[in-house]
């Protein structure tokens, strides 16, 4: 898809055919680097192909409606403004720990995890919770003291949140910063409508978060043996055909946020809005109905991107006899189509060479551009 979108972008550009609705940022006169995902989604303002049907409205400051399977961005409205996050911050938490643990694991939370304040599982001080119990409490009844516990399991908050941050930078979602675990505010923690559908993306790839965003009630475990059942907050599962999860989340300071994802007919797409100030429920399921409906029918705005490709192991080569073996470098994967594209500002392989031990060596890196700038988090309420 990469230079079919380029093309597709350009042309829409030149002949004024993509709606932009408001004022693009300001860049400085040294900042040639294009926003994660395409230059589109630097703008401040609705951008979509005109040609779609009329998009819904919707009171979020921020939005992104986006093909899940080709990972085309069909809509988005401030798509990397920076907000506050709330609880689906959580979904970068479950992202992180769900391969780092496992889920038989029996923890005992501390006090710390018991008391914190905002929306709880209602842990107690026993060792009777296992993983999977806490990262369903997690995703379904965004428990604040399950995302602590499971931080402690993990090898505690510090470690955590180092994790986190840097699986958001795999993951390029480069407007997110984790402050905490559970997304109560804090300042510095930070994240975008195109970062969360981004990281959303990723957990549905995952067989286990599927099932956590997904179960709408479950049991969980209580002190004697007992148990009592929890429902997922989610309002659109079991009502909204095709629904699969994500996340919601509110704050006084971050106001409302969520991102949805629904499949049909073998489809899925993914909306993620933020700092909203009422119910957004309808207007959530009204994008989604929007995004089934122009997928596969209007130009991309731009694209989410594939995580930062791992670098592979160098590869011996014969040399004289007698003589240090020399390393080679290894190809890199191909990106996936659609994710790379020149539009996205994307790293150049590096080499150098030098003399070690009399032997010549070749080592290979990646080096990544900032793809975007920072804008300060809105004012509180």
């Amino acid at each position: 898809m990469g230079m079919k979108f380029v093309s597709a972008v350009s042309a829409l550009a030149l002949a004024g055919g993509l709606t932009l609705v408001g004022p693009a940022p300001a860049r400085s006169a040294s900042d040639d680097t294009a926003p994660v995902g395409g230059a589109l989604l630097g703008r401040r303002g609705v951008v979509v192909d005109p040609a779609a049907k009329a998009l819904p409205k919707t009171e979020a400051s921020a939005f992104v409606v986006a093909d899940a399977d080709t990972g085309e961005v069909l809509a988005a409205k401030d798509a990397h403004g920076r907000f506050l996050p709330a609880s689906t911050l959580k979904i970068l938490t479950a992202v992180t720990l769900i391969p780092k643990l496992d889920k038989a694991k029996i923890i005992k939370p501390s006090a710390e995890a018991c008391n914190v304040e905002g929306s709880a599982v209602g842990l107690t001080q026993h060792r009777i919770y296992r993983v999977h119990d806490l990262l369903r409490a997690l995703m379904m009844v965004s428990g604040n003291d399950a995302a602590v516990a499971l931080a402690e399991a993990n090898g505690g908050l510090a470690r955590t949140l180092a994790d986190m941050n840097a699986e958001a930078r795999r993951l390029q979602a480069l407007d997110t910063v984790a402050k905490t675990p559970n997304g109560l505010d804090k300042p510095g923690q930070s994240s975008s409508a195109y970062d969360l559908a981004l990281i959303a993306r990723a957990g549905l790839a995952n067989a286990d978060f599927r099932e956590y965003v997904g179960t709408k009630v479950a049991n969980f475990p209580a002190p004697g043996g007992k148990h009592y059942e929890m429902a997922n907050h989610n309002r659109l599962l079991g009502r909204y055909p095709g629904m699969i999860g994500v996340k919601n989340g509110w704050t006084t300071k971050a106001l409302g946020s969520f991102v949805g994802a629904a499949k049909r007919g073998g489809h899925t797409i993914i909306v993620s809005i933020m700092r909203h100030e009422g119910s957004f429920w309808e207007e959530v399921k009204q994008l989604l109905d929007w995004g089934f409906a122009s997928r596969g029918h209007v130009a991309a705005v731009g694209s989410l991107v594939q995580p930062v490709p791992e670098a592979r192991p160098t590869k011996p080569v014969g040399g004289p006899p007698g003589a240090p073996p020399v390393a080679r470098a290894a190809t890199p994967a191909p990106a996936a189509s659609g994710q790379n594209s020149p539009l996205l500002g994307t790293g150049a392989l590096v080499a150098a060479a030098g003399l070690l031990g009399g032997g010549l060596w070749i080592a290979y890196g990646v080096r990544r551009r900032s793809r975007r700038r920072g804008r300060p988090l809105p004012p509180s309420p």
